[in-house]
Parts: structure tokens; sequence; C-alpha cells
């Protein structure tokens, strides 16, 4: 059966390419860098990409793509990075509470969005429970899963924080994808490109390389151009004798000594995060920083097929149904207390809002808790200093508010160019 997919912020195609194994025709892709939409383009003619902010609707509009399979995109990492200030709906380039609401607009059968593992950090709890009870508003189970590119074939310590939402009527035959069996290596993955050149050292570099490397870091044009990482991350490549201070043009010569610490090229960064030149292979369009960069945020083609693959099953029912009533009742609640005050008629004091919520936490503990809502919403005080009370205001993400901030980043052409 076939299936169509619309993805929002496709990048360079590494979900595009990884759901298209999976069975998924793409009926459009939208992304705002150029380069990575030429690399789009390039690889799949007949597709059509269009380029420019996802949320400007002269560039698309959501509703025109009612009933569509599966609405999938890789939104903005930057607003829930672990490297970055962790703004969330503070940051102008959140577009994930925003993809929520085009689900709304779109119905379509699935949903797949993912992120950095950031967004499954205490910090986001709030931000999580909402874009799930939303779901549930418009229809959706959903479910949140930290996926390692490792377990799918991929040599890279790349932790991916995934959310699948499905109808009811195909939420029962979903089932999260099992971790392959075997780990490749950065050595075994790469051995034959460190060699092309006729290195004669390649196999016993390959045999020092024999784990997984660091996560491949493409960079936000926000804060500096693409590199192989901040200093822990060129540590852990040291240990794999590889030279993370940069990018080479070309694998090592045969000239060059046997125990020769090489650096990674294209190609090889390339192949390290999931384009293996055979079943995935992939073509870039660009110079070297942007093909380095689009590589670098990825979602790694094999983990985005895995995923599509299951989501395919459950959308063609395969298999046995699950009890789906014992799946909701089983999930777990994100954040209790959010959940507490956004149903909350008044104000509540910090000792009502924990027995509401039946968790187990001190004064100082909820107090906390309230600073870190205060990112994502607003928070209304009332009461005296020593006897407050609490109550949840608006959601500050965007969600497609014609007054929002966001709008101001994104009007000026030169400011859009550096958003990532």
């Amino acid at each position: 059966m076939s299936l169509s997919v619309v993805e929002i912020c496709a990048g360079a195609g590494g979900q595009a390419l990884g759901l298209d194994l999976a069975g998924f025709q793409h009926r459009l892709a939208i992304e705002i860098d150029h380069h990575a939409a030429n690399t789009l383009r390039h690889n799949r003619p007949l597709w059509d990409v269009r380029v420019g902010d996802v949320a400007d609707i002269s560039v698309w509009n959501p509703g025109d793509f009612d009933g569509v399979d599966l609405l999938a995109g890789g939104v903005p990492c930057p607003p829930f990075s672990m490297a970055g200030k962790q703004l969330g709906a503070e940051d102008e380039r959140d577009l994930f509470a925003w993809a929520v609401e085009a689900v709304g607009m779109m119905r379509p059968r699935a949903v797949l969005l993912e992120n950095v593992r950031g967004l499954s950090m205490p910090r986001f709890a709030a931000y999580r429970q909402r874009v799930k009870d939303r779901l549930l508003e418009l229809g959706y189970w959903s479910d949140w899963k930290l996926l390692e590119a490792k377990d799918f074939g991929v040599p890279q310590l790349r932790p991916r924080f995934v959310l699948v939402a499905l109808s009811h009527e195909d939420a029962a035959y979903f089932k999260w994808p099992e971790p392959r069996a075997d780990v490749l290596s950065v050595g075994t993955v790469l051995e034959s490109l460190m060699a092309a050149n006729g290195w004669a050292g390649a196999q016993d570099w390959a045999r020092r390389a024999n784990s997984i490397g660091p996560t491949i870091v493409g960079g936000s044009k926000k804060h500096g151009g693409a590199d192989l990482g901040p200093t822990r991350a060129k540590a852990a490549w040291k240990k794999l004798s590889v030279d993370g201070s940069g990018v080479a043009d070309s694998a090592p010569s045969s000239d060059m000594p046997i125990n020769f610490m090489p650096k990674l090229t294209i190609p090889m960064v390339s192949r390290i995060q999931g384009w293996d030149g055979n079943e995935y292979a992939w073509e870039f369009q660009g110079r070297k920083t942007s093909v380095y960069r689009q590589i670098g945020n990825a979602f790694p083609p094999p983990v985005a097929r895995a995923v599509g693959e299951s989501i395919a099953n459950a959308l063609n029912n395969v298999g046995t149904p699950r009890n789906l009533h014992e799946i909701v009742s089983g999930e777990v609640v994100h954040d209790p207390i959010y959940r507490v005050l956004v149903a909350a008629d008044s104000p509540l004091s910090p000792s009502a809002a924990i027995k509401r919520a039946r968790v187990s936490m001190s004064r100082d503990e909820f107090m906390g808790h309230m600073n870190r809502l205060r990112h994502d919403f607003e928070v209304e005080v009332h009461g005296t200093d020593k006897r407050p009370t609490f109550k949840l205001g608006t959601f500050k993400g965007f969600t497609g508010q014609a007054e929002h901030a966001r709008h101001s980043a994104f009007s000026d052409k030169s400011a859009r160019s550096r958003i990532s």
C-alpha cells in the first residue's frame, strides 16, 4: 500500500531518504536552507521541494494537504540543545508547537517529529506534556522515545528524541523498532575510505578506531560555523585515532606514515551519519562547509527508515493489535504539576498543587519547578511572598500567532539567513 508524506524542516534529506526506503512517497518537502533544498532536488528531482520558512503561508498551506498519511520533520534543535541556552519556547527557532498545530490543520494519520536529547530533560517536562496533551485533544495517541543511532547500524553516539503520534485506530498496531544485534565501529565503516588513496596504515588505523564515534555536529548558523564539536568531542575522536581539528579534503595518501592520525573527509562524515554509498547513496550540493553542516544536522537515514517502517506497519495494520486502553493507562505523565496548574480554575498554593498532583516534592523543589515553567509559560503569582499562589498563563511558544515575536526575527532577510 502506497503511503504519502509531507516533510517539514527536511534538511538535506536524512529523514527523507529513510522514509523513502520505508515506503513513503513525498508529496512535499519544505526546507529553509537553499543548499540543503538543492541537495533534495538533486537526489529526488521529481519531488515538490519548496524553500522558505515552513511557517510562512506563502511557502505552503498545511490545509492543502489534508489527509496525508504522515507529517514528518526534524524541527530546529537549538531551542532544546544542551550545548546551547535551552530557551525552548522563548527561542525564535522553536517550531515544535507550531508543528503540532499543523497536525490539526492537516489531520494526517501519523506524525513523526525528532529532536535532540535535550528535549527529554526535566527542563522541558511541561513542554513535552503540553505537546502530548494537545495531540490528545486533536485525537491522537502519542509517545516519546530516545533512540540511539548506534542501535540501527550508525557508528555514532547520536541519541535522538523522537515523537510518534497516530490516530487511535492505528496506534494499537505501533511498535517502536527493535535495536540491531550488532554495533558497527568507526574503523569497520571507514576502513575502505581511509585506504582509497593507498595509505598503508588504513588497516591498523581501523583496528584502533574500534568503537563508535561521538555525535557529528553540524553547528548552528546563529552561533558560528560547523566543526567537529567541542573539546570533549575532539578528545573522543583522538581516542579513535582521528584528528578532530578539522575536515580533510581527501583521504590519506600513500606516502603518509602508518601511524599517521588522519582527519575525516566529507564522504567519511557522510558514511558515519548513515549514508553508505550503496542502498543509502546520496549526493550533496554546495561548498565544503555547507555540505558538512547539511550532513551534521541530519537525522541518520537508517534510524529514520526503522521508525518509518514501524509507522508504515501501524498504518497498514500489520501484526496483532495491542490493547490501547492498557497502553494509555500505563503511560508516563511527563509533568503532573503542569497538568494540575493548567486544569485549575483558580490559583493554587504550593501545597495544594503538590497534593493534587500526587507527587513527593518539597516546597523548595516546587518553587524550582515553577522557575522552569516560566521559561515556556506565563506564570501568574498571587497572594503574598510568604504564602504565594500560582496560576498558569499563556504558552510562550509559537503556534502561528500573527503577533508573535518570532515574526520580527524572520522579517529581516539577512537575519533569516543566520537562523538554523
